[in-house]
């Protein structure tokens, strides 16, 4: 069964450690929702917004070895911890050190009954040939980034504060994040294969779907989450164009497109088919606001 778990919205505490591009956003509906929402941030300027924003903030690092969770306040209250932390290169540190070791040590500050979301990738996939991929798929990924994230996937499965719920997020976009707009705006060659598929989820579609799950009774321990709408690269990127009022794009010779697409880890088709199953009796039938990707680029691009 994956129906909503009782009580209400405004009763739960709830934790976001790394309130970035979806961080941010989903703090931002649990708050609206009347939750009280820790959101965790390494800079004061972040920390001070996420204050006015009505969020109690917690300056922390979590690659720190003397970071400790137990000084957030009424931790045994927490409901629900989302940890969505993006890898900083400048910062010093290796994927390693975020994803698993200060994954890790969150987890064992945890509460019992507390649901850990954790954001996945599906980059845990390598190239596999345009096929489709789901949940049952084996990952493969090629890159350490992949790699950590299954490694860091396997550690909430096997904590006692696990097995929590994994979501094995498509690209992100949206507002301010157009992949690869200022190369075609320029009418720089895309180092992909045009031909290679791309899949896409709106940031706040991946929103809605973090805070369905948070409500959800027995979701699965993993998902994956796309719109279910994979595209060829020269559609989404030939519709981008059109949309900036650019030059058509041009892509690299097709050995060098061909060996930049398998360094991706870019082709295949991811299906969500279980996520958008298993939010219908919670969202509604609608579960995505922005179920085609080719159709929001227009929007998105002119703000309308």
């Amino acid at each position: 069964m994956t129906t909503a778990m009782p009580g209400r919205s405004e009763d739960r505490r709830r934790l976001v450690v790394g309130c970035g591009y979806l961080g941010e956003r989903v703090a931002r509906r649990w708050h609206a929702a009347g939750s009280r929402v820790i959101a965790v941030t390494r800079r004061p300027d972040r920390a001070a917004a996420f204050a006015a924003a009505g969020f109690e903030p917690l300056l922390a690092d979590v690659t720190d070895p003397a970071a400790d969770w137990s000084t957030v306040a009424n931790l045994d209250e927490l409901a629900t911890v989302f940890w969505a932390v993006g890898f900083d290169r400048g910062g010093g540190g290796a994927h390693h050190d975020v994803h698993v070791t200060g994954f890790r040590r969150l987890l064992d500050s945890l509460p019992a009954g507390c649901r850990v979301i954790f954001s996945s990738s599906t980059g845990v996939w390598g190239d596999e040939g345009g096929r489709r991929v789901d949940e049952h798929t084996p990952p493969s990924p090629a890159r350490e980034a992949g790699r950590v994230l299954v490694e860091a996937e396997a550690v909430l499965r096997g904590h006692p504060r696990g097995p929590g719920v994994a979501l094995r997020f498509a690209g992100l976009y949206g507002p301010g994040r157009l992949p690869r707009i200022a190369d075609v705006e320029a009418g720089r060659p895309i180092d992909a294969n045009p031909d290679a598929w791309l899949n896409m989820i709106h940031v706040d579609d991946a929103a809605r779907v973090v805070c369905g799950v948070a409500e959800l009774a027995a979701p699965r321990p993993l998902y994956v989450v796309s719109d279910g709408r994979p595209v060829l690269r020269r559609d989404w990127y030939g519709q981008l164009a059109t949309a900036v009022g650019g030059p058509p794009p041009r892509f690299l010779p097709d050995d060098d497109a061909a060996a930049a697409s398998r360094g991706r880890g870019a082709d295949k088709r991811v299906d969500p088919t279980a996520i958008l199953t298993d939010l219908a009796p919670l969202l509604g039938d609608a579960v995505l606001e922005h179920p085609d990707p080719l159709a929001a680029i227009t929007a998105l691009v002119t703000g309308t």
